[in-house]
């Protein structure tokens, strides 16, 4: 049966705005070599059949979709359809296309969605937006009230090394046997007096951040000694650091905020050297992990965790205990890139709360449980949510306009250090959904959009968990990210994703109370719209920041345009139903009209959209 053609209603037409280049680089590149010829081959035909009506091969549930307004419903079409029927007569859809998996192959997907009598297929360019390379700058610095864009390459490059060795060394024979035999007693349950301040040790601290890192030996005096932190300070620390004040301050907001902030959301850490602490190590050796010469371009490495502590007496670099590397204040740039004591005090925190979920995550999967180590993607994900955490600590103490230098601010003053990963990175998500993915994440590029959507999705979770303790499931999980949030929640992946990605834009609809749309389908912490609309005003229009909503939509039409998704991805279309037809179908289909392979779990959310919207 021919199908009625689809046509956008009068002023509803979506925004066809091309997107600019955006940060990344090499993989984008050579992914844009590899399927630019397969795009271009079709680009001038459907791959498969002629134009005209396609048939009718419904996914799951094979009704027509009537949903009242507001309403939704999630199409499973991992059965091998891929059609869907609308009741029609006007009403218009938000369509989320999804592949919900994270075990498919970490490659593109070329796929077409379309309505009505087909018009031959074409290349569609504002699909196909997330291949364009990225340009290799950060982003413009913010302004009016937020705090400045810092690079961080250099940061996430660090990162990536040390847990791709952390997951390698989790599956060492020896590793494992070591971890067996050591004491699992939570933080806080001291087991021997802590050392005398001003007392003297040696730490083997990684010096290259290699793909096999080096090490060098220092030596690193107690300065502060707290109940659930001992802070270190290399006796090679240059000049113009610290006052003893402002050492003693230092380390007493890791002792009593931002220590407690982790450990009450996501557990506690293991205690293998029954110190019954954490050990904070400030050293110049981290600050030399980056070159001089890349700090303006790059960032610097403020600090990490190494899973190499975890390893027993026989690995010669492991210091046998849970340690937090950070840098010192080098104002005169000794041993890198300049740093005064207030870089130190605005970046450092955020990467201890970050590094430290590293390390519970860790801790809590490979030597409490015995298993691997926690998905990366997942692991990233509460990582960024623990810088987060450590925002929402202070915006409660300081609620607007108070302690803001700028009372347009929408961060007081004490938390701008602790935005950039969930403020920025979530942006860079929304512009890049359908390739950005979440649950195989890829950083080749030193990118920064998955982290962004690996953030939302647990941020999500959690909001609708009823709190952040639901952080804690997630740390004791099967060490699978899909598995663990299964596990948490008692909802399958598929159905929580399609809730997910129908709350990034139906939470704070235009115009209408923000509980227009299920609870299911808003965030409850955060008002991400209101986060993006804010990085647009006072940054926009700019190439990282080009639209006050990132989340765009396009029309399903009668033409076969070929896209693209990774798996774990997400994207947005809106079907307008003309007034005079009853239903209207569309095809979600390999271009050619072939159904995706069933491992991809391919499906669709679908939310009906309020009048005007």
């Amino acid at each position: 049966m021919i199908q009625p053609t689809v046509v956008p209603a009068p002023g509803r037409a979506p925004h066809r705005r091309a997107l600019p280049a955006r940060r990344g680089g090499a993989r984008r590149l050579a992914v844009l070599a590899i399927v630019a010829p397969v795009l271009a081959a079709c680009a001038t035909h459907d791959v498969t059949s002629p134009a005209g009506a396609f048939q009718n091969n419904p996914c799951l549930p094979n009704a027509t979709v009537q949903l009242a307004v507001a309403g939704t419903l999630r199409v499973d079409c991992a059965n091998g359809g891929t059609t869907v029927t609308f009741a029609g007569n006007g009403a218009s859809y938000l369509v989320v296309p999804e592949f919900a998996t994270a075990q498919a192959p970490f490659q593109l997907v070329l796929y077409s969605m379309a309505s009505g009598p087909l018009s031959p297929a074409a290349v569609s360019a504002r699909r196909v937006r997330g291949l364009v390379p990225e340009a290799a700058a950060a982003g413009p610095m913010a302004s009016g009230g937020l705090p400045p864009q810092r690079a961080m390459a250099a940061q996430y490059a660090a990162d990536r090394l040390l847990r791709s060795r952390a997951r390698q060394q989790a599956m060492s024979g020896a590793f494992r046997a070591f971890a067996s035999s050591v004491p699992r007693a939570p933080q806080g349950s001291v087991l021997r007096s802590p050392p005398a301040p001003g007392s003297i040790r040696s730490f083997h601290v990684v010096s290259s951040l290699a793909a096999t890192p080096a090490f060098v030996t220092v030596a690193a005096q107690l300065a502060y000694v707290g109940a659930n932190v001992l802070l270190y300070v290399d006796t090679l620390a240059p000049a113009g650091g610290f006052t003893a004040s402002q050492l003693q301050g230092f380390g007493q907001s890791f002792d009593q905020v931002l220590y407690p902030i982790d450990t009450t959301a996501f557990g506690s850490p293991t205690d293998i050297d029954q110190n019954g602490r954490v050990i904070v190590l400030l050293s110049p050796v981290v600050n030399g992990d980056t070159p001089s010469a890349t700090c303006a371009t790059q960032g610097y490495v403020a600090g990490f965790f190494n899973s190499e502590d975890f390893s027993g007496p026989a690995d010669a670099n492991s210091n046998q205990g849970e340690i937090f590397y950070a840098i010192v204040p080098d104002p005169a740039g000794t041993f890198s890139c300049a740093q005064t004591v207030a870089n130190v005090q605005d970046a450092v925190p955020a990467i201890f709360l970050h590094e430290l979920q590293h390390l519970i995550n860790y801790s809590q999967h490979v030597v409490v449980s015995g298993g691997g180590a926690g998905a990366s993607w997942l692991d990233e994900g509460l990582s960024i949510a623990a810088e987060e955490l450590g925002s929402l600590h202070y915006e409660a103490e300081c609620p607007p306009p108070s302690c803001r230098s700028n009372p347009a601010q929408l961060f007081p003053d004490s938390s701008q250090g602790f935005v950039q990963g969930f403020l920025y990175d979530s942006y860079a998500f929304a512009l890049l959904p359908d390739t950005a993915s979440i649950t195989l994440e890829n950083d080749g590029d030193q990118g920064v959009s998955w982290r962004g959507g690996a953030w939302l999705l647990v941020r999500w979770l959690a909001d609708q968990a009823g709190g952040n303790g639901f952080y804690r499931q997630l740390e004791r999980g099967p060490s699978d990210g899909v598995a663990d949030i299964e596990l948490a929640t008692g909802r399958s992946f598929p159905e929580l994703f399609a809730d997910f990605g129908l709350a990034l834009h139906t939470d704070s609809l235009a115009g209408l109370p923000r509980t227009t749309a299920p609870s299911v389908n808003r965030f409850v912490t955060r008002n991400v719209k209101q986060l993006w609309a804010r990085l647009f005003a006072t940054s926009g229009p700019s190439s990282a920041f080009p639209l006050a909503d990132p989340l765009q939509l396009f029309a399903i039409t009668a033409d076969t345009s070929t896209a693209v998704l990774y798996p774990g991805t997400v994207t947005y279309f809106r079907l307008d139903t003309p007034a005079n037809a009853a239903t209207v179908s569309i095809r979600f289909a390999v271009p050619g009209g072939a159904a995706f392979s069933s491992a991809l779990k391919p499906q669709m959310a679908i939310f009906r959209l309020p009048p005007g919207q």
